[in-house]
């Protein structure tokens, strides 16, 4: 029990933290399509969680229904970053012409959730807040229109009416999609295309030279580890799980590390994520510990060519 709190507030941090495990994959696949980036919404997750836990312990927050209130944490904090980057939209509720009726599950409704589980997470960013938030949680999450109105603030009425007009307009954004688009081949960074070198010949010490002084790990819900020395036992513990395999990748733009189990896996299992400083690496984002960020990541592999020059050992 932490000082200062009551049996009952230990009690409730502890349900919280237990079921936590449960709940981030289900957070993550609201806050991702939410965000339009698995890796922010990874980041939203663990802010919510984060405040969760801030709330509990300074007594702020009498939870009941401790599901319902940390996705309200985790949507509220959403759009608090949504609102700093000036991407929410707003739409009256009125102008919908149309109202879905949740009496009926029919082939035309089973499509249409279908369509939104499958629908990249980067489409739903061109939805506005309110219609995202509603497709988010009535079609991929399946979740009940009075606990949607709930968590929104919305009417059942109005929760409906934004199901309605959002469904239509994610129907109009993947049908203008072009399908199966060649994404053009990317040189890998050299400081990347080193690392992965490096990690695949199981060089150790060639990847702890690599760290800046002031360098950062973020594993999850893990402590953040700072500087070269406390960072450095993170390929310690690497060099312990045999198999793993490094294949430089894109995500949204982003430059980062698939992680495969073996050489010949067929999917990654998670990725990395570095930032660099002057040539050495300054952060590290490591998705091992939440695996299931990867289950919506849109990740490009280098093609072969590229991963070959990626994976060639150093001399």
């Amino acid at each position: 029990m932490k000082e200062g709190q009551s049996p009952a507030q230990s009690a409730l941090r502890s349900e919280l933290l237990a079921a936590a495990e449960e709940w981030r994959p289900e957070l993550h696949r609201y806050c991702a399509r939410l965000m339009g980036s698995v890796i922010e919404g990874e980041d939203v997750v663990q802010d919510a969680l984060t405040s969760a836990l801030i709330a509990i312990d300074e007594k702020q927050q009498d939870v009941r229904t401790l599901r319902a209130w940390l996705f309200r944490v985790a949507h509220n904090r959403a759009l608090d970053l949504l609102r700093s980057r000036a991407l929410r939209a707003t739409e009256p509720i009125d102008a919908a012409d149309e109202v879905v009726d949740d009496t009926i599950e029919d082939p035309v409704e089973r499509l249409m959730r279908q369509q939104a589980i499958s629908s990249a997470v980067s489409r739903f960013t061109e939805l506005p807040v309110a219609q995202r938030s509603v497709i988010i949680l009535k079609d991929v999450l399946d979740e009940p229109l009075a606990d949607i109105a709930a968590l929104l603030d919305l009417t059942i009425d109005s929760v409906k009416a934004h199901l309605s007009r959002g469904r239509a307009r994610l129907r109009e954004i993947n049908a203008s999609a072009a399908p199966n688009e060649p994404v053009d081949a990317k040189p890998v960074s050299e400081a990347l295309a080193r690392y992965v070198s490096l990690f695949n010949g199981r060089d150790w010490d060639g990847l702890r030279a690599l760290l800046a002084d002031d360098v950062k790990l973020h594993q999850s819900s893990y402590p953040v580890r700072v500087g070269s020395a406390d960072v450095g036992r993170f390929f310690s513990i690497y060099a312990t799980i045999e198999g793993l395999w490094l294949v430089p990748a894109w995500l949204g733009g982003r430059e980062v590390v698939a992680v495969f189990s073996t050489r010949t896996s067929v999917a990654p299992d998670y990725f990395m994520w570095l930032e660099w400083l002057d040539g050495r690496i300054s952060f590290i984002r490591d998705y091992r510990h939440v695996s299931y960020v990867i289950d919506d990541a849109e990740l490009i592999l280098a093609p072969p060519t590229r991963r070959q020059d990626a994976e060639r050992p150093s001399d």
